[in-house]
This record gives structure tokens, sequence and C-alpha cells, in this order.
């Protein structure tokens, strides 16, 4: 096994021979867990192994895979209707077109909203349009810094 090392479950240093029934594959990340942060692991009378936490409480079993529909691009169609979803090919898409960001107007739209001002609507032609103006502040628009 190219990604395992052998862990001796009884260690050879307290006498736990280097035998098949002593031995497990464990990968470099859980054979560290054993020996450097208290991970325990032992073999169960039936052979199969048992994975403790440093607590000494077990480490729960792995559950079953879940079952797969026999046509489960239906059943996914079918949960998407009974949700409300509708999604095409066309819903992944984004629909930005590659113009630039105006970092002013995301600014002045953003600011006031930490402090509890609300934005009005952008204009028609879009938020870059709209510009500082857009925003409806007590006090004015923030103060331009140099």
């Amino acid at each position: 096994m190219r990604f395992t090392q052998g862990h001796h479950l009884r260690h050879w240093a307290h006498g736990g021979p280097t035998t098949l029934s002593n031995l497990t594959l464990l990968c470099h990340r859980h054979h560290r867990a054993v020996h450097e942060e208290g991970y325990q692991v032992a073999r169960l009378p039936d052979g199969t192994l048992q994975f403790r936490r440093p607590n000494g409480h077990p480490l729960p079993e792995v559950p079953p895979p879940a079952k797969v529909p026999a046509d489960p691009i239906k059943a996914l169609h079918e949960s998407h209707d009974t949700q409300g979803l509708h999604i095409t090919a066309r819903t992944g898409c984004p629909s930005w077109l590659g113009e630039g960001l105006n970092v002013g107007w995301a600014i002045d739209v953003l600011h006031p909203l930490a402090q509890g001002a609300r934005p009005c609507p952008p204009s028609e032609h879009g938020p870059a349009a709209a510009g500082p103006s857009a925003i409806a502040l007590g006090a004015g628009p923030p103060p331009i810094l140099e």
C-alpha cells in the first residue's frame, strides 16, 4: 500500500509482535493521530478495528452511503419543482458583461448602510449613472478623502 504505514496495535516496545494480527495500515495523518494526538485503535474479537478519541469515547461508525434513486435526474427535477426552483442551462451564467467597477458608487452605497442609511434605487441607467446622489443621507454624502 503506497500511502499507508504499518501500525502495531500493541506497540513493539511494549512486547507487541510484528504479526499480521497485531498490525493494521493507517494513512500518515491517522498514524500521527494515534501516536501524537492520543487517538487509540484496537482490534475487537470479531477482527474489526475500533477507534477511540483521546477522551476514550469510541468514534462513530461510518454511516452507510445515501440511497440513489433509480432515476436520479428525475428525482432531482421533482425535488426542485417541489421547492419552486427553476434551474435552466442559463441559471449559472453571470449578467456581468465585463464593465469596470464604479468604486465610488459602491462605497457610497455600502458605507451608509453600515450606519443605518438606506440607498435610493439606482436610476434607470444603472448604478453607475445614479452616482453618490442616489444615497439618502441626512447629512449629505460622505466627505471625499484625498
